[in-house]
C-alpha cells in the first residue's frame, strides 16, 4: 500500500508555506508545490488523509493544464523530478508523481469560481432568493439542474477559515475592472472547454474554481485545475435535476460530517476508514476517465 504522505519532509529545501493540501518550497526563481494526501471539508484541513490522492490530483491537474495551454499558459516549469535542481533528487520519493516546478506569480486574491448547474451553496442561496451570489436566476429550478448558461461566481481566497462569496462588482473593487472583466472571461472559456472534453467521457462538471496569478505582467494559471478538490464531477449517466446528484468528488465526506454533531471549526473529526476508502475508489475513478 502507498505510503501515505500528510507533510513533506524536505529539511535541505527551503520550506515556504503550507496550504490546505499542498506544501510550497522556495527553489529561488521558482516554487515546488508538493501535494499532500491531506483533505480538506468546509475549509477545515481534517486529521485523517487519503492515501495516494496527492499524486491523483497532481496527475488530473497537469493534464488539464496542458489542455487548457491554448486559452491561457500556466505555472508549470517542469514535472519530472530529473529535471528539478539537484538539491531535490535525494527526496524522489516524496515527490515523484505528487509534485509540480512552478514559476513565482503573485496570486490574485480571489478564487474563480465558474457555476454551470445548481448545486452546494449556490441551490441553497437559490432556494432562499432566487439568486446565486446576488445573479438574478430564472424562477423554478430544481436542485441540480443546468443553467441556461454558466455564471462566474467568485470568492475570497482563504488559507485559514471560510471562503466567502463576493459580487463582481466587489471583485472589480480588489482587483480592477479589467482585471476582474479578464478573470470573468477567462474562467468562463476554460469552463466551457472542460465541459465540452468531460462530457464526452460521460462526466458533468457542475461547477469549478480557478486560481490566477501575474507572472512577467502576464495572467497565468496557478495552483490546480478541475480536480476532485475544486470541482464538482456527476456522471452523466445517473444525472437527474431535482436532487443531489452522486459525486466523483468529496461529497461523501462532506454528507458524512453533516451527520455528525461539528460546528465546521478545527479540529475536524477522524474520519473511519470505510469514508477514507470510498473517497479514495472515487478519486482513482475520476482520474482513469479523465485522463484515459
Amino acid at each position: 500500500m502507498e505510503k501515505m504522505i500528510l507533510e513533506a519532509d524536505l529539511p535541505e529545501l527551503e520550506f515556504s508555506r503550507r496550504g490546505k493540501v499542498r506544501d510550497i518550497y522556495d527553489m529561488g526563481d521558482s516554487l515546488l508545490l508538493i501535494a499532500s494526501d491531506r483533505i480538506s471539508a468546509f475549509d477545515v484541513v481534517l486529521p485523517s488523509g487519503i492515501p495516494g490522492k496527492g499524486r491523483l490530483l497532481t496527475m488530473i491537474s497537469i493534464y488539464w493544464f496542458r489542455q487548457m495551454e491554448e486559452i491561457i499558459r500556466n505555472h508549470l516549469i517542469a514535472t519530472d523530478v530529473n529535471e528539478y535542481p539537484e538539491k531535490c533528487h535525494k527526496y524522489r520519493e516524496q515527490l515523484e508523481g505528487r509534485s509540480m516546478l512552478v514559476k513565482k506569480a503573485q496570486p490574485l486574491p480571489v478564487e474563480c469560481i465558474v457555476r454551470g448547474y445548481l448545486s452546494g451553496s449556490g441551490w441553497k442561496e437559490y432556494s432562499k432568493s432566487g439568486t446565486v451570489c446576488g445573479i438574478k436566476l430564472p424562477a423554478g429550478l430544481k436542485e441540480s439542474s443546468r443553467l441556461d448558461y454558466p455564471i462566474f461566481t467568485p470568492s475570497t481566497k482563504a488559507e485559514k477559515g471560510h471562503d466567502i462569496n463576493i459580487s463582481f462588482e466587489e471583485t472589480a473593487w480588489i482587483v480592477g475592472r479589467d482585471m476582474a472583466e479578464k478573470l470573468k472571461d477567462v474562467s468562463l472559456q476554460i469552463y466551457s472547454k472542460d465541459v465540452s472534453m468531460a462530457e464526452k467521457k460521460g462526466v458533468i462538471i457542475a461547477d469549478t474554481k480557478f486560481e490566477f496569478g501575474i507572472c512577467d505582467n502576464e495572467l497565468i494559471l496557478i495552483d490546480e485545475i478541475l480536480t476532485p478538490d475544486s470541482s464538482r464531477f456527476w456522471s452523466v449517466d445517473t444525472y437527474e435535476p431535482g436532487k443531489a446528484q452522486d459525486s466523483y468528488d468529496k461529497q461523501i465526506i462532506r454528507d458524512y460530517l453533516l451527520t455528525l454533531d461539528w460546528d465546521q471549526t478545527y479540529p475536524g473529526p477522524q474520519l473511519p476508514d470505510d469514508i477514507v476508502g470510498k473517497i479514495q475508489e472515487r478519486y482513482e475513478e475520476i482520474y482513469r476517465i479523465i485522463t484515459g
